[in-house]
């Protein structure tokens, strides 16, 4: 897999949290994606932490598909 970089907008910026729980920022989960995790479950672990609550799952959802549109708009 090729190694990605996230957009420059989003470089340098504190980030917004995502999950309140393992204290996940929008940045972190984008970066997951990069990686590629295609779904909440895979962004756990990505970044070194496990599910609690679930109520992030539906904004992570959205992020990882935003990345990948991202992605596949710049191939």
């Amino acid at each position: 897999m090729q190694a990605r970089t996230l957009p420059t907008e989003f470089r340098g910026c504190a980030g917004m949290y995502v999950c309140i729980c393992n204290r996940l920022t929008d940045q972190q989960v984008r970066a997951a994606a990069l990686s590629g995790a295609s779904r909440p479950a895979e962004v756990y672990p990505a970044c070194g932490c496990a599910a609690q609550c679930g109520t992030c799952a539906i904004t992570m959802r959205h992020l990882i598909d935003e990345q990948a549109s991202r992605i596949a708009a710049a191939e």
